[in-house]
């Protein structure tokens, strides 16, 4: 197994979400790893509507996306991570993903698996999915919705 340094795991102030950021703090926290925790927002309405995804939950401007990143930095401490850093970036959350594992050469992406059994998931693609093909790092997608 690597020895992973960086982690990154996406939260959108779901629960299906925050069971990822617990699974990704319990793996950061057995390597010493630093859990990088990163939110996705839309800046607009209108940004969000262009989505073709509309499973996911929406997360509409900073301050929320801010908000779920407190909650999950507490949740990540309460499973055992020490060194946790947060990111919000605006886009979509397979946007915001990559960008955030590629500027900090993450090792590992921790992501639910909400959306990849959908319809919507299997004709159009699932955040899961999308960034299990697009990362150059490993990726975990943890059980978190049956």
């Amino acid at each position: 197994m690597s020895d992973y340094k960086k982690i990154v795991v996406g939260t959108d102030g779901s629960k299906s979400s925050l069971l990822a950021v617990e699974r990704a703090a319990a793996i950061a926290g057995a390597f010493d790893a630093t859990l990088i925790i990163g939110c996705a927002y839309y800046e607009t309405k209108e940004d969000a509507s262009k989505t073709l995804r509309q499973d996911s939950v929406t997360v509409l401007g900073d301050d929320p996306a801010q908000k779920n990143l407190e909650t999950a930095a507490s949740a990540a401490r309460a499973a055992g991570a020490k060194n946790i850093e947060t990111c919000i970036k605006p886009g979509t959350p397979v946007e915001a993903l990559m960008s955030i594992v590629n500027e900090n050469q993450a090792d590992l992406l921790v992501v639910g698996n909400r959306g990849i059994n959908s319809l919507t998931g299997r004709l159009l693609g699932s955040v899961p999915a999308d960034v299990a093909r697009q990362s150059q790092c490993d990726v975990m997608i943890v059980h978190t919705v049956s």
